[in-house]
Formats: C-alpha cells, sequence, structure tokens
C-alpha cells in the first residue's frame, strides 16, 4: 500500500466561503479513482507533546501501489484543487510511505 499524507496551514484570517472553498477543493480529491481511501479532517483534541497540532487540515490518501499515486498527481482533479486552492495556504507538508 502507498500512503499519502498532506498537512495544509491555510493562511491566517480566511473567510468562511474561502475555507468553505478549501473544504469543497480537498474533498473533490476523493473523485479520483486510484484512492483506495480518503480522509480529510481536523487536529484531533488529543494533546501529548509528541502531537503536532499547528497545522488545520490532514489529508490522508491511499492508494494499491505508488502508480496509482502517480496517476493521482497528474489527475485533472487534483490540478483543478491546487490551481483553485494554493493560494489559500501557507505551507504544506506531506509524507509518503509505503507499507513493509
Amino acid at each position: 500500500m502507498f500512503v499519502h499524507v498532506v498537512n495544509f496551514w491555510l493562511k491566517k484570517g480566511l473567510s468562511t466561503e474561502e475555507i468553505q472553498k478549501f473544504e469543497v477543493g480537498v474533498s473533490s480529491l476523493a473523485d479520483i479513482d486510484t484512492v483506495d481511501v480518503f480522509s480529510v479532517g481536523k487536529p484531533a483534541n488529543t494533546d501529548r507533546p509528541v502531537i503536532d497540532r499547528s497545522y488545520d487540515y490532514c489529508l490522508l490518501t491511499t492508494f494499491e501501489k505508488e502508480s496509482g499515486h502517480d496517476v493521482y498527481q497528474t489527475h485533472p482533479i487534483h490540478l483543478k484543487f491546487i490551481e483553485d486552492c494554493a493560494s489559500l495556504w501557507d505551507k504544506v507538508l506531506i509524507y509518503d510511505s509505503e507499507s513493509i
């Protein structure tokens, strides 16, 4: 399995409409056919010293193989999300992993 985790830090002071635009855009990624598991959410209320809760949204997607992730990266839905929403975030941090 190929796992793709993306943490987003949105720009401060976004309007409700801009936040909704981001949420709709990021949620659209679930429609990419190579995605096996899709989840997007906000930091949980867990609070331990090892937990980073500084991000605003976390996207988790899994793919059967890395090739599915490669399709996802160049898919028109993914490219449209970036085009429409990149102006809404200050920082993105990505973790990709493969199951052992």
